[in-house]
């Protein structure tokens, strides 16, 4: 694995999803691991260290619990939900629990983007070099 590539995990219950957002953030020049389960995704979380997670809230788990395992496994890791189940205690939740980004769906491919940019820029500047 080259040092400037980034990990990105990507888990939602939509395939479509998944689907158009590897393809996006691997053009981008990102590794990138879809999972349309979530209990597939801890599997693959206990194994593979990811710098990003991008969960879902709503699937076969809570996206809360994903988050929790994604940052016991790797407290560098930025994570991010996007959710079609946006409420304001969700959000509370999410800032309160340290969630990098709360993106409700339906959103801007642009803004995900840049959510993405931003956390790669946060871990640089926290890590100066260093890999997990």
């Amino acid at each position: 694995m080259s040092v400037n590539k980034y990990r990105i995990m990507i888990i939602d219950d939509e395939p479509i999803v998944v689907k158009r957002l590897k393809l996006v953030f691997e053009k981008m020049g990102y590794e990138v691991l879809v999972h349309t389960s979530g209990k597939e995704a801890l599997e693959t979380l206990e194994k593979e260290p990811f710098d990003i997670v991008i969960t879902d809230l709503k699937m076969d788990i809570d996206g809360f619990e994903v988050f929790e395992k994604a940052k016991t496994l790797n407290p560098k890791a930025k994570i991010i939900i996007i959710t079609g189940y946006a409420d304001a205690q969700s959000a509370r939740r999410a800032v309160k629990e340290g969630v990098f980004d709360f993106i409700p769906k339906p959103f801007r491919l642009d803004d995900l983007k840049k959510s993405v940019m931003q956390a790669i820029e946060q871990l640089e500047n926290h890590t100066k070099g260093e890999r997990f």
